[in-house]
């Protein structure tokens, strides 16, 4: 498994991967409710080229035998010591650790961003596998929220467990 920054030039590639994972992400990922086609997969490699150069989000390809497996995602939050890390995989490359190994990457990535303390992972209370992620790398589940808009899709309860991880910025103390 390997990461790499996206790029424009991944739009096939990209819409062959999300199509043939759209049966595994609609019960978690709104996005993926309505199809994805080239259009979707060029807008969203746009956004993602103008979400690095502003520094909010640095979306990631998940790669296998440098084929996308999937996408990570660390987007800035406010307030501004917190990032978020997001995730999902094509089935077939599930179980096996890789969105795992690429959140930790992803989690050193995070860290070395200006300010930032806090990495959390979201995910809906159902989608046990992605809770798996955040245990293995040590993160401490902080809350169960219920968001204001509860996309019905799939298999969502519709409560939002937040975990984080935690580290002092380099040079500060006993915080």
């Amino acid at each position: 498994m390997k990461l790499r920054r996206l790029t424009e030039a991944d739009a096939d590639e990209l819409v062959r991967a999300v199509t043939e994972s759209l049966a595994h992400l609609r019960p978690w990922a709104p996005w993926a409710a309505n199809g994805y086609d080239a259009d979707t997969a060029a807008a969203f490699l746009r956004e993602a080229a103008d979400e690095w150069a502003n520094g909010t989000a640095f979306p990631h390809a998940i790669t296998v035998d440098d084929a996308i497996v999937g996408v990570a995602t660390v987007m800035r939050r406010d307030p501004r010591d917190l990032v978020e890390i997001g995730y999902w995989l094509h089935p077939g490359h599930t179980g096996q650790g890789h969105a795992t190994a690429a959140t930790a990457e992803l989690v050193e990535f995070a860290f070395g961003l200006g300010g930032v303390r806090r990495v959390q992972i979201w995910h809906d209370e159902a989608n046990v596998a992605s809770s798996g992620v955040p245990r293995r790398l040590g993160f401490t589940e902080v809350e169960r929220r219920t968001p204001s808009r509860v996309e019905p899709i799939g298999r969502r309860v519709g409560v939002d467990v937040v975990w984080e991880l935690r580290r002092a910025e380099a040079g500060s103390r006993g915080e």
